[in-house]
């Protein structure tokens, strides 16, 4: 049995599916408080310890922006000085994986902070929002969940930010953590988590007031190069969502290697699963051929995730040889010095 923190725990409200209710022109939108939230949860005056609501923003996921996530920090920081043990945050589903990376780069306490949300909203059969708020709190609350960055607690399961993907568009079961598997779970109202992670993710400093513009670009059958030419000249970083392990068209490889002079240029893998290799393919546009021509291996990140690591970095005023280091260590990849020749 996880051993509980007898302490509080602040609940930050941002809005999302788990808040909405009925509109008069039809659908549905954020409209419920924080505290309204929590008044619907069964059984959580159980959990031992005190829940603080907090009323932060009133937004769906989608409208969530990187200025609402650094003031959310410095909320989430002012909470824990102020004795809570743990943190949650409900917000909208669509944003979710990026928000919860996004803080455990930003967030360096060893105090549990868990995201969650909801698939139903409170006007449907069978709304999860009350179940995995209860979860989530449960989370903070464990000794168990110290020291394993920030965390995301979705239909009972645990699952750490970094590896968290959203896989389905409607299910209750929507969140996985592709090719490695949730951290652990919530059973009988207890946490247990059998799986935790060799390294914490960097702590980052960027400057809130920097303006930054990182893009995602996904390369696709007969891609030429020439939307990515165009995106490239209005960012200043790129992530290449690229096929399999780490291939491009060979049309498309004059391109990237003139964007990698100029701009960080990061090669993820759209597959969502598995790392992007460095050293099996040598044709022109293979991982290889990419990686000498000065593209940065995102290793195990799939593309949203290395975007939120290359934007925030960008946002710290990062060199290239930092951004190169940190995607090692964040990506799950060895040191440069560590490989066998």
């Amino acid at each position: 049995m996880s051993e509980a923190v007898k302490s509080s725990v602040a609940v930050f409200g941002l809005g999302g599916t788990i808040a909405m209710t009925q509109t008069p022109d039809g659908g549905v939108a954020p409209a419920l408080s924080a505290p309204e939230l929590l008044a619907a949860v069964p059984g959580l005056s159980d959990v031992g310890a005190g829940v603080r609501a907090v009323d932060f923003r009133q937004k769906p996921g989608a409208s969530l922006s990187f200025g609402d996530l650094f003031e959310l920090v410095t909320a989430i920081n002012d909470a824990l000085a102020g004795g809570c043990a743990g943190v949650v945050v409900t917000q909208g589903t669509d944003t979710i994986e990026e928000v919860a990376y996004a803080l455990d780069l930003l967030l360096s306490t060893d105090a549990p902070v868990v995201v969650t949300g909801a698939m139903r909203n409170p006007t449907m059969a069978g709304a999860d929002g009350p179940a995995n708020i209860l979860a989530a709190v449960t989370v903070a609350l464990s000794r168990d969940a110290r020291g394993l960055g920030c965390l995301v607690a979705m239909n009972d399961q645990i699952h750490a930010a970094r590896w968290v993907q959203k896989t389905h568009t409607g299910s209750t079961a929507a969140f996985a953590s592709p090719g490695h598997g949730p951290l652990g779970e919530v059973v009988e109202g207890h946490v247990r988590i059998p799986v935790g992670l060799r390294h914490r993710s960097p702590a980052l400093r960027p400057d809130p007031a920097r303006e930054v513009r990182v893009g995602v670009a996904t390369i696709v059958l007969g891609d030429d190069g020439g939307l990515i030419e165009t995106i490239g000249a209005h960012v200043d970083g790129l992530v290449v969502a690229a096929f399999g392990v780490g291939h491009v068209p060979a049309a498309v490889v004059p391109v990237l290697a003139g964007l990698a002079g100029r701009i960080p240029v990061v090669l993820a893998s759209r597959i969502g699963a598995g790392p992007v290799h460095d050293s099996t393919y040598g044709f022109p546009g293979s991982e290889r051929d990419l990686l000498a021509r000065g593209l940065i291996n995102a290793g195990y990140l799939d593309p949203l995730k290395a975007r939120i690591l290359l934007y925030l970095l960008v946002a710290s005023g990062a060199d290239r040889a930092r951004i190169r280091d940190t995607f090692a260590a964040a990506g799950g990849l060895r040191p440069a010095a560590e490989r066998i020749a």
